[in-house]
C-alpha cells in the first residue's frame, strides 16, 4: 500500500511549547499559567502567518487535557488518545472553527449552544476560532456575553492575523498575545536541524537566504525547503533564487553599481536583462527598494551586518560600494522608488516606467538636489545679478539732467516699504520654482525640470517657458499637477500660462535694463511753473516663506538714493515755453512713468500734479 508523503511543515509542527521557535516570552507565560492553574477563559493570539499561533492553541489544548497526568501539564505526552486526536483535529471537546467560512450569527449561536454542554472526553472544552477577524459584527456581538462569562471548563482561543478588525469589546475580554516574526538566526537554526534529520545537502548561505525570503514565517521557510529538497546536488543560493523567481543579490548589486557610475546605458542593459528573464518590473522595483535599505544600513551602521537582510559576501560588496554614496542620495533614491511603485502598479507600460524610474536614480538626474562624492553643485552667481542691478541704475541716472522731478515716496502708511532688492526677487522666484518642482511626481518633475523654466510669478499667474513647440503639448497635460503644486507652495490659486521659448517672452528671472531716452522727454519751458509730480510704483512680490499677499513698495536701497537717480525738475518761467508745451511735457512725463511701472510689472497708485 502506497504511503502518503507528509510535508515538512506538517511533520515538524511544534508538539510542545518547547518546540515553538522564536516566541519564548509567550510560551513561558502560558507554561507558568498552566503550572499555577491560572487559566483564562479566553485568549487572543495575534501575529503574522507562520509564527506559531494555531500550533500554540493546539499545544494549550493538549496541555490542559493530557490523560497521562491527573492535572494540566506544561509538557503534554503526545501519545495518549486525547493528544493524538487533538493533533489530528478529531477531538470531540476541542473544536476548531474557520471563521472565514463561518462568519454569520447562526454559526456563533450553534457554537454557544455546544458550549453549554460539559466535556465528554477531556477536562476542558476548548473552542479554537481561526482567523476570527472574518466574523461579522453581529457574530462578534453574539459572542460577547459567552466570552465574558463562559460556562465552567470552557475556554475560547481566538486566532487572527489582523487584530485591527477585531472589536475592542472582544479584545478587552481576552488575554492577548502578540506573536512576532521569527528572527533569522532562530529560523536558520531550526532549518539546519531539519536538513540534518532529512539528509538535505544545503549550503549555509542558502539556509540564510531561505530565512530571509520567508520574512519571519517559519511555515513558508519549511515549505520552500521542502521544494528545494527535490533538486539534485548541493542546494546553493543561486538555486534558491532561481526557484523562487526573485531577484538575486548579484543582479541587484550590478544594477546599483550601474546607477552609482552614472552610466545610463549600463542601467538599461541590466534592467532589460532582468525583465527579459521574466522578472516582473514591480518585483524588480520592490527588491531594489529593499536593497537600498541594506545600502543605507551599510552607510549608517557599518558594524551591524546582523540587521541587514543580505548574505555575508553581499554585505562586503555593499560596504565597498557605499563609499561612493551619501546618506541624502540613498534617501532620495528610496523616496523615488516609493513614489514610483504606485505608478507602476497602475500603468499599462510597467517596463517603460521601470526604466524611466531607474534612469531618474542616476546622479546626473538629481541635479543640485543630489549630493554625491562627484558633486557638481550649481551655484547662483550673485555677482551677475548685482552687475545687472547696477546697469539699471546707470541707464536711469541720465534723467537727472532734465528739469522735472519725479518724487517716489510712500504717502500711505498702510503700504509697506520694500525690504528686498531685485536680486532677492530673482532668488525668490528661483526658490519658489524649486519648491514647486519638489511637490511633483518623479516623472512629471523630470519632464518639467529638463524642459521648462519659470519666467515670472504674479498674484494669480505663473508664466512658464517651454523649450520647444513639440514639448508644449506634453507639458500641457501636466498643467493640473503644476497648478496644484503652486497652490501648495504659494497658498493661493495660481494659473499656469505656458509659452514656447522665444526672445519676446517675459523674463522676470533676470534683471531688465530700463532705458528712457531724452527723446521721450519734452523741451524745457521757462515760463512753466515748477510742479512736482508724486509717483509711487507698486510691485507685487511673492515671498516663498511668507503668505502675505499685500502690495509692497519697491524702493531701491533708500528713498534718497532713488530720488538722486530719478530726478527731473519741471521747467520754470525762464525757459520761454508756452503753457501748451508745458502740458504736453507733463503728459509725456506721465507716459514715461507708466512705462517705468510697466517694465517692473508694477502699478501706479498715485499720479497727481
Amino acid at each position: 500500500m502506497m504511503s502518503f508523503y507528509e510535508p515538512l511543515h506538517h511533520k515538524y509542527r511544534p508538539q510542545t511549547f518547547a518546540d515553538v521557535v522564536g516566541q519564548e516570552v509567550i510560551t513561558t507565560t502560558l507554561i507558568n499559567a498552566i503550572i499555577s492553574r491560572k487559566i483564562a477563559p479566553a485568549y487572543l493570539l495575534t501575529g503574522p502567518r507562520g509564527t506559531g499561533k494555531t500550533s500554540s492553541a493546539r499545544i494549550l489544548a493538549k496541555s490542559l487535557n493530557c490523560q497521562q497526568v491527573e492535572n494540566p501539564t506544561s509538557i503534554p505526552c503526545g501519545n495518549c488518545e486525547v493528544c493524538r486526536t487533538i493533533s489530528r483535529g478529531l477531538a470531540l471537546d476541542v473544536i476548531e472553527i474557520d471563521a472565514a467560512s463561518n462568519t454569520g450569527v447562526d454559526n456563533i449561536r450553534e457554537l454557544i449552544e455546544k458550549a453549554q454542554f460539559a466535556p465528554v472526553q477531556c477536562r476542558y472544552k476548548i473552542f479554537i476560532i481561526d482567523e476570527c477577524h472574518m466574523l461579522s459584527i453581529a457574530a462578534f456581538n453574539a459572542l460577547l456575553k459567552t466570552l465574558e462569562e463562559p460556562p465552567d471548563r470552557v475556554i475560547f482561543v481566538l486566532v487572527t492575523t489582523d487584530p485591527q478588525r477585531v472589536l475592542p469589546t472582544i479584545i478587552s475580554r481576552c488575554q492577548r498575545f502578540d506573536y512576532r516574526r521569527i528572527p533569522i538566526e532562530a529560523m536558520v537554526g531550526h532549518l539546519s536541524k531539519i536538513a540534518h534529520q532529512e539528509a538535505i545537502d544545503i549550503a549555509d548561505e542558502a539556509l540564510i537566504l531561505i530565512a530571509q525570503i520567508a520574512n519571519g514565517g517559519l511555515r513558508d521557510a519549511e515549505s520552500l525547503m521542502d521544494q528545494l529538497s527535490l533538486l539534485s546536488g548541493t542546494i546553493t543560493s543561486e538555486k534558491v533564487w532561481d526557484l523562487v523567481g526573485a531577484i538575486s543579490e548579484q543582479d541587484l548589486l550590478k544594477l546599483l553599481q550601474a546607477i552609482s557610475s552614472d552610466t545610463p546605458e549600463l542601467v538599461i542593459d541590466n534592467c532589460r536583462n532582468l525583465t527579459n528573464r521574466g522578472k516582473e518590473p514591480l518585483v524588480v522595483l520592490q527588491y531594489l527598494a529593499g536593497f537600498y535599505l541594506n545600502l543605507l544600513i551599510a552607510k549608517t551602521a557599518p558594524n551591524r551586518s546582523d540587521i541587514a537582510t543580505v548574505t555575508a559576501a553581499t554585505w562586503q560588496a555593499l560596504s565597498t560600494e557605499v563609499q561612493k554614496w551619501e546618506v541624502e542620495t540613498i534617501l532620495q533614491g528610496q523616496q523615488c522608488l516609493k513614489e514610483s511603485e504606485v505608478q507602476l502598479r497602475n500603468t499599462t507600460q510597467p517596463r517603460l516606467w521601470l526604466e524611466v524610474t531607474l534612469l531618474s536614480l542616476l546622479p546626473s538626474a538629481f541635479h543640485s538636489q543630489t549630493v554625491f562624492k562627484s558633486n557638481n553643485k550649481v551655484e547662483v552667481r550673485k555677482e551677475e545679478v548685482i552687475d545687472k542691478t547696477q546697469e539699471i541704475t546707470h541707464t536711469i541716472s541720465p534723467l537727472s539732467n532734465h528739469t522735472s522731478k519725479i518724487h517716489i515716496s510712500s504717502q500711505d502708511s498702510n503700504i509697506l516699504q520694500a525690504e528686498k532688492t531685485i536680486t532677492d526677487v530673482i532668488l525668490n522666484v528661483n526658490e519658489t520654482w524649486s519648491l514647486v518642482l519638489g511637490k511633483l511626481q518623479p516623472f512629471t518633475q523630470d519632464l518639467v525640470r529638463s524642459n521648462c523654466h519659470l519666467l515670472n510669478l504674479d498674484e494669480s499667474t505663473a508664466y512658464i517657458e517651454v523649450r520647444s513647440q513639440g514639448l508644449l503639448k506634453l507639458v500641457q497635460g501636466k498643467i493640473t499637477n503644476l497648478e496644484a503644486s503652486f497652490v501648495e507652495v504659494c497658498q493661493r490659486p495660481i494659473k499656469v500660462d505656458l509659452k514656447v521659448a522665444s526672445s519676446c517672452n517675459i523674463t522676470s528671472t533676470s534683471p531688465q535694463t530700463i532705458q528712457l531716452s531724452p527723446s521721450n522727454l519734452p523741451p524745457v519751458n521757462n515760463n512753466q511753473t515748477s510742479q512736482p509730480i508724486n509717483l509711487q510704483v507698486i510691485t507685487r512680490f511673492h515671498h516663498s516663506n511668507d503668505n502675505n499677499n499685500d502690495l509692497i513698495t519697491q524702493t531701491p536701497k533708500s528713498e534718497i538714493e532713488l530720488q538722486s537717480q530719478l530726478e527731473i525738475t519741471c521747467p520754470n518761467k525762464d525757459t520761454g515755453f508756452s503753457d501748451t508745451s508745458g502740458s504736453i511735457a507733463i503728459k509725456k512725463i506721465e507716459e514715461a512713468a507708466k512705462n517705468l511701472a510697466k517694465m517692473f510689472d508694477g502699478k501706479i497708485i498715485d499720479l497727481s500734479h
